[in-house]
């Protein structure tokens, strides 16, 4: 049999991770689906024919508040931190503090950040160190869907934010770690569609993913193990 699951693209490579090793071990084939996150709620709420949805937690809940993800099906899958990041070929930047931080934003050309919740995070992070004013010209928002890493890539921006677990592996891409007052952390969660026509299989999937099973390719992914059922 085969499940079918949306996601948003933070969680694309790990879900993949799993799903394949899921198989070799159940025999259940899970095909799941990446876009932008509010591509996704906007698929689960029309009612698409999905067994799993795979979005940040808070908008996971919101689906199973208006009844479009099975209330008490939703677990947490991976906590990712958001991270800089810069091409590989330049000059490094010392961000061990916020005032560090300030400096290479200031002397970035322009600067990437994502739709998502790494991207609502970087707005109120600028606004907290008064830098809003003096750099919003040089903010460059990726389309949804677009990893922020590839506009560095491609030298559109000098540097970038978005969760860690969506930077790694992109070629010409270095990760910088945030400043522990800077960093954010989103929870990402699955559930079981209200349109599941395998709603015991699904749950059992959930299951796999916030075992310790799952916790070798979360670490390779760039991710951590809340491993919580809500």
């Amino acid at each position: 049999m085969m499940l079918a699951g949306i996601s948003s693209m933070a969680t694309r490579q790990l879900l993949a991770d799993l799903a394949a090793q899921y198989e070799r071990e159940s025999g259940v084939r899970v095909d799941i689906e990446s876009v932008a996150g509010v591509e996704a709620a906007k698929r689960v709420q029309a009612g698409e024919a999905f067994d799993l949805a795979f979005l940040a937690a808070d908008a996971l809940d919101g689906l199973a508040a208006s009844g479009h993800v099975v209330p008490g099906s939703c677990v947490d899958v991976a906590r990712s931190a958001m991270a800089m990041a810069l091409p590989t070929a330049s000059h490094p930047h010392a961000v061990h503090d916020e005032p560090g931080l300030g400096r290479a934003l200031l002397t970035a050309r322009h600067i990437g950040y994502s739709t998502g919740p790494s991207g609502t995070h970087v707005l109120r992070l600028l606004e907290r160190l008064g830098l809003m004013e003096a750099l919003r010209s040089k903010l460059v928002q990726a389309p949804p869907g677009v990893a922020v890493g590839s506009l560095i890539a491609r030298g559109e921006v000098d540097l970038g934010f978005q969760q860690t677990s969506e930077l790694i592996g992109i070629p010409g891409v270095a990760i910088v770690q945030l400043p522990a007052s800077a960093r954010s952390f989103t929870t990402f969660s699955g559930g079981v569609c209200s349109a599941s026509t395998h709603p015991q299989e699904a749950q059992a999937f959930l299951a796999f993913l916030a075992s310790a099973r799952a916790d070798d390719a979360r670490q390779r992914r760039g991710m951590e193990s809340p491993a919580v059922a809500r």
